[in-house]
């Protein structure tokens, strides 16, 4: 549990405020953030890459709440994007897009010219054929694209196939072999800049092996390309570092970035880096109430106001997060149950078999679900997506409301 969520006497706080006291006034389900957790977390991975020439991009698709993203750009992050949206969602924020790379494997000529309009920093490549149109989207616009290509290694990150990204199976980067072909011919094209190299192999990684490796494939590959007078300025390692949802234990910071700078030793780059959940995954936790508690047989569920429309990674990923009472209680028997939801799906759960002390009317928090929480939420049954509050010592603020019914059938028409 983060240092920034924990019991005061029977009851967990985010911070200074009583998770209870935030049910009570906003309501559940709902998503709650740490802001000094959000620092804490910024501050270990700059400080930890220290003196080497570097920027730390958060990875927007993990959570593009505004007030996340504005904190983070005053912290002085970066952001890598992967849609004209996230790139409007950095740029409100105060986002600044010469500190913005736009990774993706599917860029379309309007997300281009987009891009090019705002002036970010770097476009990484995925294809040959993203490489032409980018040349003739800048060309057009009358200038030029600052560009770094990624390249697929063909490294397994040892983590759930929906989240790994590094294999030549996937549909992300350039394969290795045809990297150095790839880079002549952006070289050859004239409104394209090549300024880097990049690598991204996955998601919810606890390996430091994997990322060592990536940085070794990178370097070897940067040497060539320097043999054949292609200069880069910066290389970009990705991110994918994991936490250890209550269960595992995961690489620091400082564990993380030595195993990626090891094999850089003796290069003159500068270092980008792109975590997204390992900076934001333990600020956050998602509130819910027990509707029911339910006995079919030998099994047991606890019903919540929350579910897939809220949390997808369990039913997507089948991931583990963990499940604790807002409020401990010693006067509940303890029950192993599943945590479910209230939608129309027998995929609907939080949790499964867990061991817990609830009763109806008793608030639970799934931890660490400030990424991959509310940025993939949905309406999914006709529901309205939860409101996300940030905590900053004794303050709560709402950062984002409860969505109303009314605003979902806004968008629709009936027809004549």
């Amino acid at each position: 549990m983060s240092a920034f969520f924990d019991y005061r006497g029977d009851e967990l706080h985010a911070e200074q405020v009583s998770l209870t006291s935030i049910a009570d006034q906003h309501g559940t389900p709902c998503y709650v953030y740490s802001r000094a957790e959000l620092r804490s977390a910024f501050n270990a991975f700059d400080k930890a890459l220290g003196a080497r020439p570097h920027l730390v991009c958060f990875a927007v698709k993990a959570n593009g709440n505004l007030a996340v993203l504005h904190e983070l750009a005053r912290l002085g992050a970066g952001f890598d994007i992967v849609s004209e949206g996230e790139l409007a969602r950095v740029l409100r924020a105060g986002g600044d897009p010469a500190r913005i790379v736009y990774s993706g494997a599917g860029k379309t000529a309007e997300e281009m010219r987009a891009a090019l309009a705002a002036g970010i920093a770097c476009f990484n490549v995925e294809s040959l054929e993203e490489l032409e149109l980018l040349d003739a989207t800048a060309g057009a616009l009358g200038v030029r694209a600052r560009v770094a290509l990624r390249v697929n290694p063909d490294i397994d990150a040892r983590t759930h196939p929906y989240i790994a990204t590094g294999l030549a199976e996937h549909k992300f980067g350039i394969a290795l072999r045809d990297a150095e072909a790839a880079y002549l011919r952006a070289a050859s094209l004239r409104n394209l800049e090549v300024i880097g190299l990049a690598a991204h192999v996955g998601s919810q990684i606890l390996d430091t092996d994997v990322f060592a490796r990536t940085a070794a494939c990178i370097a070897e590959l940067g040497a060539r390309l320097a043999a054949r007078g292609i200069v880069l300025e910066h290389v970009d390692l990705g991110g994918g570092l994991g936490i250890g949802y209550g269960r595992d234990a995961a690489p620091s910071p400082d564990e993380y970035v030595r195993a990626l700078l090891a094999p850089l030793a003796d290069t003159p780059w500068r270092v980008l880096i792109e975590p997204g959940r390992a900076l934001v995954g333990a600020a956050g936790v998602l509130l819910c109430r027990v509707t029911y508690l339910k006995a079919q047989g030998a099994k047991r569920f606890a019903i919540v106001d929350a579910g897939m429309s809220e949390l997808m990674r369990p039913a997507l990923y089948q991931a583990w997060q963990p499940i604790v009472p807002v409020r401990r209680r010693a006067d509940v028997d303890e029950q192993v149950c599943d945590i479910v939801g209230p939608l129309c799906e027998s995929a609907d759960f939080l949790g499964r078999e867990r061991t817990l002390r609830v009763a109806p009317g008793e608030l639970l928090a799934v931890l660490d679900a400030g990424a991959y929480g509310f940025v993939m939420s949905s309406n999914y049954n006709g529901r309205a997506r939860p409101p996300e509050l940030m905590v900053d010592g004794r303050r709560t603020y709402v950062v984002r409301r409860r969505e109303r019914l009314d605003e979902q059938l806004g968008l629709e028409r009936t027809l004549p």
